[in-house]
């Protein structure tokens, strides 16, 4: 059993672009945030918790596929390690690791922005598997990739649909850092969310409990412990939006009334009117053919393309071209 933490981004550089991104995010118009600052120890939590409510069908429909090929593709890439970009948790990446056991492979390098998270899958996993080799990195996967240590042949995997937070024009660039990872017959696993009915979508990120409005708001938490912050969460309301001709969710905070408020660390006042809005996430839903031209621009090719039973869902394998 093995459990190691590597750090890329240690606290200090964590603290100064979180200072960089709300400093120019926040005196922008359109307000705005990148969402991976809803990842402490409790917004990975509530987001745990959004994959299990019966709205949120992407978890469910992907663990459903992985279910189903998970030792295929384990079989067809022959790694030694699995590389999971943005891990969290790593519970669906359990269905690759009971396959990775039985193929001969021994290391697990998850990627998360969440120490926390990672700590947590590490000891769960090695628990369950004392075989194996896991060696959590602390990072940004849109800064960190390429210095993550080799250990030999890989399966590369971006899980989760998570990619659909970047914006359009940044997706081929990630690919193209993806693919700068990867070397002979590496493969690279993509999860995906398809286009679908808008309803279905809406319902999605606007659940019945509110954990989504919570996991949303959680971005306010993060400023006010960070940054000395005074911000009210409970003067925001969550709003989350089906946008047909971007095919993609966006998600915001809401101001409910005139908000004041100051971010001691930045010297940086901050005024919200009545309905003015704080841009928190996209997430853009998918078609093969865009995933296959992401590929393309990115030197990949797409291999196989597997998607659930109902269609809601698919898993893009990919390698080298």
């Amino acid at each position: 059993m093995s459990v190691e933490i590597l750090s890329l981004c240690g606290a200090e550089e964590f603290a100064r672009e979180l200072e960089s991104d709300a400093r120019a995010g926040l005196t922008r118009t359109p307000k705005s945030l990148p969402p991976k600052y809803f990842y402490d120890a409790r917004g990975s939590q509530l987001f745990e918790e959004i994959t299990r409510l019966p709205e949120y069908y992407l978890t469910r429909a992907e663990t459903s596929i992985l279910e189903r090929v998970a030792g295929e593709i384990v079989a067809l890439a022959r790694p030694r390690e699995i590389v999971e970009i943005g891990a969290g948790f790593s519970r669906k990446t359990q269905l690759l690791l009971d396959a990775l056991g039985t193929s001969g492979g021994k290391r697990f390098v998850p990627i998360d922005v969440s120490s926390d998270a990672l700590e947590a899958a590490g000891a769960r996993l090695t628990a369950r598997y004392p075989w194996l080799e896991f060696l959590g990195v602390v990072g940004d996967f849109e800064r960190h990739l390429a210095a993550i240590p080799r250990s030999g042949a890989r399966l590369v995997c971006f899980l989760g649909s998570t990619i659909g937070n970047l914006e359009t024009e940044a997706r081929v660039p990630f690919l193209k850092s993806v693919r700068a990872m990867l070397e002979g017959q590496d493969r690279f696993l993509l999860g995906v969310d398809l286009v679908k009915s808008p309803a279905r979508l809406f319902a999605a990120y606007n659940d019945a409990r509110g954990i989504t409005a919570d996991f949303n708001k959680n971005v306010l938490h993060v400023l006010d412990r960070e940054l000395g912050g005074d911000l009210d969460p409970e003067a925001f309301a969550h709003r989350a939006f089906y946008d047909p001709r971007h095919e993609r969710i966006e998600m915001r905070l809401v101001a409910l009334q005139r908000v004041e408020a100051r971010l001691a660390k930045l010297e940086l006042e901050l005024v919200f009117d009545p309905g003015d809005e704080l841009h928190t996430e996209i997430s853009c839903k998918f078609r093969r053919e865009t995933v296959a031209e992401a590929f393309r621009g990115a030197g990949l090719v797409l291999e196989r393309w597997i998607t659930d039973e109902p269609g809601d869902f698919a898993l893009a394998l990919g390698r080298l071209s």
